[in-house]
């Protein structure tokens, strides 16, 4: 979109910020019952911020209130029912690598809360033309991927990442699930490093309610998924670092992460230990190991006392989003390929329904990563 400036009394007006930001904030007081009054005050301060400053900078209360509707707002996530109850951490004052580093490890500590999850946001400074901020990670914590002679070790959906780490200097352990350190980055400043300690890390060992090998596998993920490659866009202003999390749906962990061709490629293994005919696709023998791995991903994170979620308890609870959407006068929007599961998709209604991938903003959007430029 192309910004127009209009010259006020010496200064530029950002037109395009300042539309987006009557647009959110004539939303926000709309929805929390404030007063024209107060609207048309609070527009005439960000006018005034845009004409002086080229950007305006939210209240707390309209930090708060943008994080969740963006949430609310991502046609990529079935977990939407629970938008209301996001925990909004609020550091933008932050400006030094250090400090952000000790906010990431208290968003982890905060989030994982002993297994009992929060879904939790932690938001940094804006980015400006002066001034940004760039978490390198795709998620705070994932597992390293090395090439080998012998073939990848660990994720190989980490492989870019762990060699720019490597390039900075960290060296990993070269196990299946070696824990990436935290890269951070202020404006064009080199990046820095930081390892997590390892008391913040919940992990789950995944094994299975019946087939006792399944514990041999040696298999494991992490507890928390916080997402911290993306951009929250707020009013016309970004932010490009805001690290976020809900809990896991169980089929992410067990029929990508731990199945994918691309990923960990465990079928195979599991059927071998099943005894299972992987000579002929008819004996559908991908679909009972995965079946099987998914089992054990769910058993695993219940018996130690993490949140997760099954696809079907998962799909009740968006159609429950959709019900108050709909009360509320709003339309649900979706993106039909990401809501459904990849487990037995038929099974649950939303493969059975249209829906219109509309964006809206408050939202998240993708961002190239900084270490592939």
């Amino acid at each position: 979109m192309k910004t127009i400036g209009l010259i006020i009394g010496g200064s530029t007006l950002n037109i395009d910020i300042l539309t987006e930001a009557e647009e959110f904030i004539r939303t926000y007081y709309k929805e929390t019952n404030k007063t024209e009054d107060q609207l048309k005050q609070r527009l005439n301060e960000i006018q005034r911020e845009i004409q002086e400053n080229g950007h305006y900078y939210h209240t707390y209360d309209e930090l708060d209130y943008g994080a969740k509707v963006a949430w609310r707002n991502s046609n990529h996530c079935i977990g939407r029912l629970f938008w209301e109850n996001l925990q909004v951490i609020d550091q933008r004052q932050l400006t030094t690598e250090k400090a952000i580093y000790a906010a990431l490890l208290e968003h982890i500590e905060y989030a994982t809360n002993k297994g009992r999850i929060r879904p939790t946001i932690t938001i940094f400074h804006q980015q400006t033309k002066h001034h940004s901020v760039r978490i390198w990670n795709h998620q705070l914590i994932r597992y390293a991927g090395y090439e080998t002679d012998d073939g990848i070790i660990g994720d190989p959906d980490s492989l870019a990442f762990t060699k720019a780490c490597q390039d900075l200097g960290w060296e990993g352990k070269h196990t299946p699930f070696d824990v990436l350190p935290l890269v951070i980055q202020i404006d064009d400043h080199s990046p820095k490093w930081f390892d997590i300690p390892s008391e913040l890390i919940l992990e789950v060992p995944i094994r299975h309610p019946e087939l006792e090998w399944f514990e041999d596998l040696g298999l494991k993920w992490y507890g928390v998924p916080i997402i911290s490659s993306m951009r929250l866009e707020i009013g016309g202003i970004t932010y490009s670092a805001a690290p976020f999390n809900g809990w896991y749906m169980g089929t992410e962990i067990g029929a990508r992460n731990l199945a994918d061709e691309s990923r960990y490629n465990m079928l195979p293994k599991i059927s071998d230990l099943m005894g299972l005919n992987k000579r002929s696709n008819t004996s559908l023998w991908k679909d009972r190991a995965l079946l099987e791995l998914n089992t054990a991903v769910l058993h695993s994170y219940k018996e130690d006392g993490v949140s997760i979620v099954d696809h079907h308890t998962a799909a009740k609870q968006f159609k429950r989003f959709e019900e108050n959407e709909v009360d509320a006068g709003r339309t649900p929007t979706g993106n039909w390929v990401w809501l459904i599961p990849p487990l037995s998709p038929a099974t649950t209604h939303i493969f059975h329904k249209p829906y219109k991938n509309e964006i809206k903003k408050p939202n998240y959007f993708y961002q190239p990563a900084p270490f592939t430029k």
